[in-house]
């Protein structure tokens, strides 16, 4: 099992389960296939969590994460705020790779670290 920092870990906790959540999914995405193009990439004040290639087709992955869903799934904390700003960042990222002939998906990962393996939701073309 991934280590994840306890709940009190003061350096920086919740960002090191979002990198262990991103190392899990970009390994799941290489199991289905996909190649990592990119991790963490920044465009402008954007961020991009994920983007693979698989032939031509480039996903764009938000990845979320939490310690348990008790109270509230990975997924739900996402607004339409948060999916704005990831397509914009998506948009802006193909426009200045210059792609041509690729189809673009954009999906949502959510990882839940509650148990002995991580549990993966995994959401295609989710927005």
């Amino acid at each position: 099992m991934p280590a994840v920092p306890a709940r009190g870990d003061k350096t920086g906790g919740r960002h090191a389960l979002g990198r262990e959540a991103e190392s899990f999914v970009a390994g799941e995405l290489e199991r289905r296939g996909f190649t990592l193009v990119g991790r963490n990439v920044r465009v402008g004040r954007l961020e991009i969590d994920l983007i693979a290639r698989r032939g031509s087709l480039i996903v764009v992955c938000e990845v979320r994460a939490r310690r348990s869903d008790r109270f509230m799934a990975p997924a739900e904390s996402l607004d339409r705020r948060k999916l704005e700003r990831v397509r914009r960042a998506a948009t802006i990222w193909l426009v200045s790779s210059k792609l041509r002939g690729v189809d673009v998906r954009l999906d949502v990962a959510a990882v839940v670290f509650d148990g002995p393996a991580p549990r993966l939701e995994y959401y295609e073309d989710a927005f």
